[in-house]
């Protein structure tokens, strides 16, 4: 089929390479000459695993096309996808600028029946307004509109595409339900077939009940820690429950990226301007916001004043195999210890290059190995949950160390072989530390 997709950020430049990786002749538009020239040159802006070598495959192939020109695009295609970024306002509620200024768009341009569908995470009742903006622009042209949340992990987002655990159409008419399960049939997954509002509702239900999740198990720490009870034991017992799973069942910092934090607020101004406020997701937010308040006392009341401690910090992405920094629990946690005065000496396996052109990048220092940033520093943080942090020469680490303090916001490292190292340990609910 020929597919378009509009905005090639993270989602529809992921999109759109499986879509091309699946036989699917597909076409990615942006107003954002500078990336279509990068992408045409073969290069990514984002780093995701897997993803690089799917673009340069099938640009090479003719599958994967980009464009500047919303009018090509829309008239390549007999499925147009709209991808852009819908930001969070200050009250919580998504801003949909780019959602209704690309409507218009494909109704500048649109000549004959179209499949126009939200993938971008939008708030319910967003297709509705979709289908009437493009129909008050250009009201004899046939079109459907159709919701077809994305459900991507970003660092294993190419495999959830290409092996989707479901996939979930948004279709009030027969005609476009059958487009789209063309689109979906090399795909080998469940299909639910829901109205536009079911569909549209569902991504922001599954990330906020995912952040739940996240946040009970959070709040389950801090019992564990006043009891003395180990928090990854009670997790694994509570996970053996089939009918709750072991998965998002893990102690931490809290969680943080582009997703979870906006949808989850989305989710609570949806609900209060439907009337029905959710308050239970308000108390996620709180118990999020505290574990790194915690985590943060912890380390005060180890090394007492942090006002010209050197602290090392390993981790700056939001989690593991991506360099995205957007709403990161490490960046929060950085910031409070440079307001508080620590230097603060940073290293991450792929989003070091990113923090070095932030702001708060240019008052730590962010080095190219985990070892070095531990040199003459009177902590190390763990903050991401990157897997070669757990293979690091320790005996080398404490030898560096001026303290041999270890503060584990992710529960990476075994408690019994950091104090057989010799080190002092501080996990996430590991009992009394």
């Amino acid at each position: 089929m020929k597919i378009t997709i509009i905005g090639s950020g993270y989602v529809g430049l992921t999109t759109g390479a499986c879509f091309a990786e699946v036989g699917h002749e597909v076409m990615c538009v942006d107003n954002n000459e500078e990336k279509i020239k990068t992408l045409l040159a073969g290069d990514i802006p984002i780093y995701e695993p897997g993803l690089e070598e799917l673009v340069v495959k099938n640009v090479a192939s003719g599958r994967l096309k980009f464009t500047t020109n919303t009018g090509e695009g829309v008239s390549h295609g007999e499925v147009v996808f709209i991808a852009v970024p819908t930001p969070p306002q200050p009250d919580g509620s998504v801003d949909l600028r780019f959602i209704e200024k690309v409507a218009r768009e494909i109704a500048d341009v649109i000549e004959d029946y179209k499949v126009i569908v939200d993938k971008s995470t939008v708030p319910v009742k967003t297709g509705e307004k979709v289908a009437e903006t493009i129909s008050r622009y250009k009201p004899n042209v046939e079109f459907d509109v159709v919701s077809n949340p994305e459900f991507l992990r970003e660092g294993c987002a190419v495999d959830d595409l290409l092996k989707p655990d479901r996939i979930v159409i948004g279709a009030n008419s027969d005609r476009a339900m059958a487009v789209m399960q063309r689109v979906y049939e090399p795909f080998v997954a469940p299909v639910l077939a829901t109205d536009i509002n079911s569909a549209e509702l569902i991504k922001h239900a599954a990330n906020s009940f995912l952040a739940l999740k996240i946040s009970y198990i959070n709040a389950v720490s801090v019992i564990c820690e006043a009891s003395g009870a180990d928090v990854e034991q009670v997790a694994e017992g509570i996970g053996m429950d089939k009918r709750i799973g072991r998965h998002f069942l893990n102690a931490g910092l809290g969680y943080g990226g582009s997703c979870f934090p906006k949808d989850l607020k989305a989710f609570i101004a949806i609900s209060e301007e439907l009337g029905q406020p959710f308050n239970l997701l308000k108390e996620v937010e709180t118990i999020n916001a505290d574990q790194l308040d915690r985590f943060i006392k912890k380390i005060r009341e180890s090394l007492w004043v942090l006002d010209d401690k050197k602290i090392a910090v390993w981790g700056l992405a939001f989690k593991q195999n991506t360099d995205d920094l957007r709403e990161s629990v490490a960046i929060r946690l950085i910031e409070q210890l440079v307001a508080e005065g620590a230097n603060v000496v940073a290293y991450d396996p792929k989003a070091g290059e990113n923090m070095r052109r932030t702001e708060l990048g240019e008052k730590i220092t962010v080095v190219d190995d985990p070892i070095s940033a531990t040199e003459q520093a009177e902590a190390l943080i763990i903050a991401t949950e990157w897997p070669e942090f757990q293979t690091v020469d320790f005996a080398k680490v404490k030898e560096n160390l001026i303290a041999p303090l270890i503060f584990d916001g992710r529960n990476l490292l075994d408690p019994k072989s950091m104090k057989s190292h010799g080190f002092s340990y501080h996990g996430i609910g590991r009992g009394r530390s």
